[in-house]
Order: C-alpha cells, then structure tokens, then sequence
C-alpha cells in the first residue's frame, strides 16, 4: 500500500496502537541495506492500526514531503528541525502545532540574525542555506573548527550541538529531539512504554536519554553510543539502520516483527 499526504493511514488514535515508532532519518530509518528498509516499511504499511510512526529529525518538511511522495511511508506526526518544529501530518500538507512550539518561539524570539552575524566568517563553520524558523545550522569542517563558537552562542543565550563532526547546530536554550518528543507523546496521550525512540549521531542523545524505551542502532556515532550504552532503556544494535530497528522491537517485545 502507499500512501499519499491527504490519505488517513487509519481510523486508530495514535494513543490506541500498540505500538509508536518514533525515529531519526539519515542513519536510523534510512538506514541499512534496501532489503532491510524494504523490510521495515513493508511491515509498518501492513500493521497501520497497529504501528504509529513520528518522524523525529534534523530535516525541513520540505524534504519529509519530497522523501514520503516518494515512496517512504508517510508519518502521523513530525518533530523536525533537531526538535525545533512539531507537526502533525494530514490534510494535504505539514502543519505545526502551534499549542506545542509556543514556548519554541518565545525562547527563540528573534534570534537568527544575531546568530548569522554572530558567526558569519567564524572558521570552520559554513552557513546552510535552508532557512529555518527556530535554528541555524552549519557544515562544520573540524581540523579548520574554533570552539569559541561555543561560548559565543551561550552568550546569546542558545544551546549548541555538533553532530556526526560534520554538523553544528544552534537551538533555542532548552530544546531538542528529547524534550519535543516527550512533549508530543503526553499532547497525544501515548503510553510511555509503547514508544520506541531510535537513532544513530549525537542529535539524537536527548531523544534516547529522555527515558523512553530507545535504540542506537548499529553503526552509530561512537560518541553517541558512549553516552547511552549504560542506560537500562537503551537497546544497542548490532543490525544497521533499520535492521537495527526491528532488532529492538523484537528485543524489547513491542510487537510482532517479520
């Protein structure tokens, strides 16, 4: 079955599944072999009324609608923009849950121009062109990288994260993946311990330290895996990208897997 932007995957509230999918892209979701994404989205397209999928990411939904129109499945929800942007997905387009990014846009205010000026020519660091709305990315390149970039952003009262050493990220203090998707599974009434949070670089630390059930599938950051290999919630994979998402799902028993 594929789906198209404007169809309703299922007549099943989200908080009703078994089970909740929530999951970075680059690495996680898209990650591994074809057979083993073909797998994967194969097995959540034919469990609909039971599987929840929220996408939990870095990208712009620009680019989630450009990957789903092409045959990725759709998901019900989105936490893009390193946790910056929450929204749900439906009726012909992306749209933000303004309840949920009030405070987003109230620490953030004004802030990316101050940011651009702040570190424009700031060695190492190439200005992405995507214009977001909560955020301001760059290339990071590390042998070239001055790390006072980071006391530069504290003082203009944003939080800084560097991800897979090619990428640095500035946020509104206080926000990212992990306390955006704690927010969006209370605002949906989702059972904790039905979700599983999956990932693979260090922008996804705090969605798998916020204490839900999580997965550092195989391959990911050494930093990453580091941090969250002692934490009881955390499975670490041994299979790839989505291999290593099923491997979890079996592993914590969150439903029955091909």
């Amino acid at each position: 079955m594929t789906l198209t932007m404007t169809d309703a995957p299922t007549q099943v509230p989200i908080k009703d599944r078994r089970f909740v999918l929530a999951t970075d892209l680059d690495g996680t979701f898209l990650g591994g072999s074809d057979a083993d994404r073909k797998t994967l989205y194969d097995w959540i397209e034919d469990n609909r009324d039971t599987i929840g999928l929220i996408f939990v990411t870095g990208r712009d939904p620009k680019f989630i609608r450009e990957l789903c129109d092409g045959g990725v499945p759709w998901p019900e929800y989105v936490i893009g923009d390193v946790g910056t942007t929450i929204a749900q997905v439906g009726n012909g387009g992306i749209r933000p849950i303004e309840a949920l990014e009030e405070d987003i846009a109230q620490i953030w205010g004004d802030g990316g121009d101050a940011v651009r000026a702040a570190l424009d020519g700031h060695p190492g660091l190439t200005l992405q062109p995507t214009e977001f709305r909560y955020r301001v990315s760059y290339d990071l390149t590390p042998d070239d990288f001055d790390p006072a970039a980071h006391d530069i952003i504290a003082g203009l009262g944003h939080d800084t994260l560097i991800s897979d050493n090619k990428y640095f990220d500035v946020l509104p203090r206080g926000i990212s993946k992990g306390p955006s998707l704690r927010k969006l599974v209370a605002h949906l009434d989702i059972p904790e311990d039905r979700v599983l949070a999956a990932g693979d670089t260090m922008n996804d630390l705090s969605m798998l330290e916020c204490g839900l059930p999580a997965v550092a599938v195989g391959g990911s950051e050494p930093d990453l895996l580091s941090r969250v290999s002692p934490l009881p919630q955390v499975h670490t994979a041994t299979a790839v990208g989505a291999a290593g998402i099923l491997e979890a799902v079996a592993r914590k028993n969150l439903h029955k897997t091909p």
